[in-house]
């Protein structure tokens, strides 16, 4: 993202908190997320606080050293590694707009190496387990009614939590069978919905939506509200899965995310292209979806080991 410079506070007498004021207006203005407008400047006024105890307040005078001993800090206070990562990588983003804004000649955070984060295969259903799940949000209330359109569609369409949550009215097209989602990086991308997902959104948003909250809520555009009319939160999707976890014999650990892992390895396994599941789930990279081929081996493996008589 760049600035205009004549915008920008100067070197010599910009302060560094003047400088990520700007930059979280930026953001702002950019339509990122709240939460990342959030964790951003969360996580630029640690970085303030650090500086500061080194007696460093203008973006001129940060050097790579500092950024180094910023990460080393991070690392003392047992972060986890994707932590740490995270947070080195908006500092990066930061001083790389300070740089195109003309407070520094270079940014000096971009030598600064992130720690490895390891690679973990994700937990995914089979698609038993994910259809018991599913079936499990039955009722005629406007709250049930409203949970099975919301995890039909995360399955359907592999969401993220975030994704599904900031979805409006708009984004919906019932007679494409598609939505718009607005991904990370403020991405947008079109995804196809399937049958049954699209008869549970169609349902809710007909029968149930209408009942919840008062007309002229400020969250009134948002496709998935409380029953006040409220926009749902990350935590409340989380704790409504976790309600009839045990009742569909999931096994711990099962998350929002894990229907979007499940989504994906289900494509893969039924012979989808890996370039499509990438576009589908908005991988900007290719190797990020290349952990479900890992996945569905370690699937077949398993298989093999039960099936077999020699295995």
């Amino acid at each position: 993202m760049q600035a205009k410079k004549q915008d920008a506070p100067s070197c010599g007498s910009g302060e560094l908190e003047e400088a990520i004021r700007a930059y979280v207006r930026g953001l702002i203005a950019a339509d990122y997320s709240v939460r990342t407008v959030e964790a951003s400047a969360s996580d630029l006024s640690q970085l303030v606080a650090f500086l500061g105890g080194r007696e460093l307040s203008s973006v001129c005078q940060i050097r790579r050293a500092d950024i180094g001993a910023f990460a080393e800090d991070l690392a003392e206070r047992s972060l986890a590694r994707s932590t740490i990562s995270r947070k080195l990588s908006v500092v990066r983003r930061f001083l790389r707009f300070c740089e195109e804004s003309g407070l520094a000649d270079v940014n000096p955070a971009a030598a600064v190496r992130s720690p490895k984060v390891p690679r973990r295969l994700p937990q995914v259903l089979s698609p038993e387990q994910i259809t018991c799940l599913l079936q499990g949000f039955t009722g005629q209330e406007p709250l049930q009614m409203r949970d099975r359109a919301l995890f039909e569609l995360i399955y359907s369409c592999g969401l993220r939590c975030q994704e599904v949550l900031d979805l409006r009215l708009r984004d919906i097209n019932v007679m494409a069978c598609e939505v718009r989602v607005k991904g990370k990086g403020r991405k947008v991308r079109v995804v196809p919905v399937g049958d049954v997902a699209l008869d549970a959104l169609d349902r809710y948003l007909r029968e149930a939506r209408p009942k919840l909250g008062q007309k002229g809520s400020a969250d009134e555009n948002y496709v998935f509200i409380s029953k006040s009319g409220l926009r749902l939160s990350p935590s409340d999707v989380h704790r409504r899965l976790m309600k009839n976890l045990v009742r569909a014999g999931a096994p711990s650990g099962t998350s929002p995310h894990t229907l979007r892992h499940s989504f994906a390895t289900h494509l893969l396994e039924g012979g989808a292209d890996l370039r499509a599941i990438q576009e589908l789930l908005g991988h900007s990279s290719l190797r990020t979806t290349q952990v479900y081929t890992h996945v569905s081996a370690a699937h077949l493996r398993k298989t093999y080991r039960k099936a077999h008589p020699r295995a």
